[in-house]
């Protein structure tokens, strides 16, 4: 029976030779002794029940209650209709259970509406508040889109392999479907593993990524109509917004930092020494605006204790004991401007 049903559910199933071989046999005959069509078609009497004991749970043959050698085949239409009944019965039940659903809940729609104000569908930027209502959104604007994703995923560093190879399973249905998706990343993914085999993996299907030491946030836009960005409370939430003026906004943004950041490389290819030039370059810069550690390490796509570190590495290679001696000496070496 296990084999019954994997075949059933199979992308393309097909029908034991066997059992064609005893359907046959028993259509001819309108017999179902087992020892007899073994022996006729030279099977094993073990694979022989087996094939049987398949067309009965198919209905294509019913055996005798009182003789189980005197059962008979029928048509495959009839084994059709004998098996779809009751799926069909269980689809139409699941179908007034969901319109009953849809009934209850349509109740509650003038509660949230009056509750919700600008943050309800359809007002152009809706709030969404949990993490499955968010995946939801996500997976269906992804399914419904068709030109371009645009998208900016910071704290490329710290990614995890399960993480990249569920967005690997999503990115490479939509590149399929010839959608052209351009992702931004923090440097700090250049050094992660996971993150380069997934652009690796991504880039030979089309898809385009670059590295940018700062980044503005995290966005995704689909068609350049619908965008998600994080809600500002810290939770796992999001805002999907629809209104054209801000999408388009948003765009701009997404644009303005592509045309400035590199192609995604590893550190190896790319330079070990460079990009670490860079970023210590970047964190002085950010130490010398009078940047907490917090946000620069927001902004790099770095745990705290890591910008921290290159922090204290800055400073001791600029013989500073603060900070304000770290960005007077990085102006005599030449590596802010005076001003």
């Amino acid at each position: 029976m296990d084999n019954l049903t994997e075949n059933l559910t199979s992308a393309r199933p097909s029908a034991d030779p066997v059992d064609r071989q005893v359907y046959a046999w028993v259509l001819d005959h309108r017999r179902t002794a087992v020892k007899e069509f073994a022996h006729d078609l030279g099977l094993p009497v073990d694979r022989a029940r087996a094939s049987l004991e398949r067309l009965v749970a198919l209905r294509l043959v019913f055996l005798d209650p009182d003789d189980p050698d005197a059962g008979y085949a029928v048509a495959p239409e009839l084994a059709v209709t004998e098996l779809a009944a009751p799926v069909e019965a269980r689809i139409r039940a699941e179908q007034e259970r969901l319109a009953r659903t849809r009934a209850l809940l349509a109740d509650f729609a003038p509660v949230y509406r009056s509750s919700c104000g600008a943050g309800c569908p359809g007002s152009g930027v809706q709030v969404i508040a949990s993490l499955p209502e968010v995946r939801s959104a996500l997976n269906r604007a992804s399914d419904d889109c068709t030109l371009e994703v645009l998208a900016s995923q910071p704290g490329g560093g710290n990614r995890v392999p399960s993480a990249m190879e569920e967005a690997l399973v999503r990115d490479r249905a939509l590149l399929g479907r010839g959608v052209r998706m351009r992702t931004l990343y923090h440097h700090t993914a250049r050094f992660n593993g996971p993150s380069q085999a997934y652009v690796a993996a991504a880039s030979r299907l089309g898809g385009q990524y670059r590295t940018a030491h700062q980044l503005f946030g995290r966005l995704i836009v689909f068609d350049r109509e619908l965008a998600f960005v994080p809600v500002q409370d810290g939770s796992s939430g999001a805002v999907a917004i629809r209104e054209p003026s801000l999408v388009a906004y948003l765009c701009e943004l997404f644009e303005h930092t592509w045309a400035a950041a590199r192609p995604f490389a590893d550190a190896a290819d790319d330079g070990l020494e460079q990009v670490a030039q860079e970023l210590d370059e970047t964190i002085l810069e950010l130490l010398a605006a009078g940047i907490k550690d917090e946000t620069i390490a927001r902004r790099l796509g770095m745990s705290l204790r890591t910008t921290r570190r290159h922090i204290a590495d800055i400073m001791q290679q600029l013989n500073a004991e603060s900070r304000f001696q770290a960005g007077v000496a990085a102006v005599r070496a030449g590596l802010l401007p005076e001003e």
